[in-house]
């Protein structure tokens, strides 16, 4: 059994270590520039209890101060509309575990952490993006492919 924690901004090096590796295992990179002042954003995002931001964590068993797993949560607002009146939705991101730690339940541990935590602030509608290895973990939490399509645009000097 897992014991899922909520994160603390004690915790952002570590997420921020987790993150890497899940970023690295999509596309790999040797950039880490980008790591420090994230760290510094997601402190200052954990250090709001009733923020908009969530993060739950397991910790690993075998090494102090270290993270087996993490999945981190957003709330956004936009206009409202039939299914979802009050334009609340939850986005799930930075879900995973570290490769030491795998098939032990600890992604799910967390996800159903952050479901609860979307639960107790009223948000119904909650999106994510998968890996081919993941979705057999989201779709047996009740996620499903949705039929809209999805676009991006990067404006000049944003980055990719």
């Amino acid at each position: 059994m897992s014991l899922v924690r909520r994160a603390t901004p004690e915790d952002a090096e570590e997420l921020i270590r987790l993150r890497k590796i899940m970023l690295d295992s999509l596309k790999p990179s040797d950039d880490v520039g980008w790591q420090a002042a994230t760290v510094r954003r997601l402190r200052t995002e954990l250090a709001r209890p009733d923020g908009d931001l969530a993060a739950t964590v397991v910790d690993d068993p075998t090494t102090p101060g270290r993270l087996a797993a993490c999945a981190t949560g957003k709330i956004e607002y936009r206009l409202g509309s039939p299914d979802n009146p009050d334009g609340a939705i939850g986005y799930v991101f930075n879900v995973c575990t570290d490769p030491a730690r795998r098939r032990e339940g600890h992604s799910r541990a967390c996800m159903r952490a952050l479901l609860d935590w979307y639960r107790t602030r009223g948000i119904r509608k909650i999106d994510l993006t998968s890996s081919p290895e993941a979705e057999s973990l989201y779709t047996s939490l009740g996620f499903h492919h949705m039929p809209e399509p999805a676009m991006r645009l990067l404006l000049p000097g944003t980055g990719t």
